[in-house]
């Protein structure tokens, strides 16, 4: 059997899943969950939700592809054949999530454009959906589910950014997803303090560090913002969707599993931490030039982005240009390192089941995938865009991740089996601590998220968006990816496919 590429170095390793991590949920998610939810208070719920859902889930996933050695669905099919639906299942999130992400990067790289001269103007939101993103409804009184023309500004950017995706994906694991990460995340990190360095500095930016840190305690004896917190440590460190087992199965067989999970839910919420230092300061500033409280100008997601920092850079004292590159450079940066991971885990399980070369993996898998994400480049595109992506976070990640959890724990029984290989392989032994987190209180708190969100979405319309129009794009969407990974699931693996393979060193011989 050919054995499996591995990582350079562990440290190559820890940046990619790190960069992985950090997306633009960590830029324009958290702040704005976090002061919702009790400012500084949050941070309460928040720890304990990174200790007892989220590092014991990305040790189970780390364990998962370095015991199994393969891709998801080759893992699964590893730790129990019945099993091999969950990691197509996760596969096909992932491939969905690819199509409309890569959409979004395409943004920030011509909003990094428009920042130089602030080509936006004075009604940054006017701009963004009406002259930029030409949306459908405004342009030609469409209505959700419309298509429309493409839009330029949005698919000659996305050509780049399936470019640089692929063209580092063709390259491999070692030279090339480990290279980029190791570029692309020290400068990263750089852009943004220095973001965050001139926010700290602006006049006003003490009232929206106040705005984000003061606690409100009352607020943490409600049940939803600790489901806030576990939904934002969920969707933040890259659990559920296939990515960390496929990184982790290029661990060399002395992998410190355990400090590892440690190092990259640590860095990912260091990250966060600092994203709400940068965006408060900056939103306080704003505040305070415009006259009005905090919570007038904080908004999260899309809006916060391409809305409200368009309005804060150009309010900017001096170098408003660099400023606005700075910001818009380090979400095209965050974008293009989880995407490049999204990407991997449909490239590695393509390579997997049907034994081809990794260039017709990465031309088949990503070629495809490209070729859906011009669906969201069109003028009808965000309406499918939005609700594709709640549909499949809600009703895709989440509950892939429970499901997992559930059957991995309590039908297989493999939490111990699982414990002991991490354990082996790692610097420092993980106890009762991690079953009970696994077995007990992460199903107890995905399973109540799940059971709230499936009765919400049941009693209203997502956004207020058409029956038929969500019946298509959303919850069509989290139906077909589970029947996909049984689809999948059901095709033949080839002879010997599901034998362990001997690994490479790093002179690329079998050992």
């Amino acid at each position: 059997m050919s054995g499996r590429e591995q990582w350079g170095t562990r440290a190559g390793f820890v940046l990619a899943a790190i960069g992985s991590a950090v997306g633009l949920g960590n830029i324009w998610r958290f702040p704005y969950v976090a002061y919702e939810n009790g400012g500084g208070a949050f941070f309460l719920p928040y720890l304990f939700a990174l200790l007892t859902a989220g590092i014991p889930l990305l040790i189970m996933e780390f364990t998962i592809g370095h015991k199994n050695r393969g891709s998801a669905p080759l893992s699964y099919a590893r730790l129990n054949k019945k099993t091999e639906w969950i990691g197509w299942w996760q596969v096909a999130i992932s491939f969905v999530i690819s199509t409309y992400y890569a959409v979004i990067i395409a943004w920030a790289i011509a909003y990094t454009y428009f920042a130089v001269n602030q080509r936006w103007g004075e009604d940054t939101g006017g701009f963004l959906m009406g002259e930029y993103l030409q949306r459908v409804d405004i342009v030609s009184g469409g209505a959700p589910g419309d298509l429309g023309s493409l839009v330029p500004g949005v698919f000659i950017p996305l050509i780049l950014v399936w470019v640089i995706a692929l063209g580092v994906l063709f390259k491999g694991v070692k030279r090339g997803i480990e290279v980029a990460n190791r570029i692309f995340i020290p400068l990263l990190v750089v852009m943004f303090l220095l973001i965050v360095i001139r926010a700290v500095t602006l006049e006003g930016a003490a009232l929206g560090l106040d705005a984000f840190f003061r606690p409100n305690w009352d607020e943490i004896m409600s049940p939803e913002v600790w489901v806030a917190a576990y939904g934002q440590i969920f969707f933040s460190l890259s659990i559920g969707f296939a990515i960390m087992v496929t990184y982790s199965s290029y661990l060399p067989k002395k992998a410190d599993i355990n400090n590892n999970a440690f190092i990259t839910g640590f860095s990912n919420s260091s990250f966060e931490l600092l994203a709400g230092i940068g965006v408060f300061a900056a939103l306080g500033f704003m505040a305070s030039a415009s006259g009005v409280e905090v919570a007038d100008v904080a908004s999260a997601g899309i809006g916060l982005a391409f809305v409200v920092f368009p309005e804060i850079i150009n309010t900017f004292p001096g170098f408003n240009g660099f400023f606005g590159v700075l910001f818009f450079g380090s979400l095209v940066l965050a974008g293009l390192t989880s995407l490049i991971s999204i990407v991997e885990t449909f490239v590695a399980g393509i390579q997997d089941k049907f034994n081809i070369s990794r260039v017709k993996a990465v031309a088949f898998g990503g070629g495809l995938s490209a070729l859906i994400s011009l669906l969201f480049a069109t003028q009808g595109g965000l309406f499918f865009l939005d609700a594709a992506d709640y549909f499949v976070n809600q009703f895709g990640i989440a509950l892939a991740g429970l499901v997992s959890v559930i059957i991995v724990a309590w039908f297989l029984r493999k939490l111990p089996e699982l414990q002991d290989h991490a354990n082996s392989v790692s610097d420092f032994r993980t106890g009762l601590w991690w079953k009970v987190c696994l077995g007990v209180i992460t199903p107890i708190v995905l399973g109540y998220m799940f059971i709230q969100n499936t009765i919400t979405n049941l009693t209203s319309n997502y956004e207020d968006y058409p029956t038929s129009f969500l019946l298509l794009s959303g919850w069509g969407v989290a139906i077909a990816v589970i029947v996909v990974g049984f689809i999948f699931a059901a095709v033949k693996w080839q002879k010997n496919a599901l034998e362990m393979p001997k690994d490479k060193n790093e002179k690329g011989v079998e050992q």
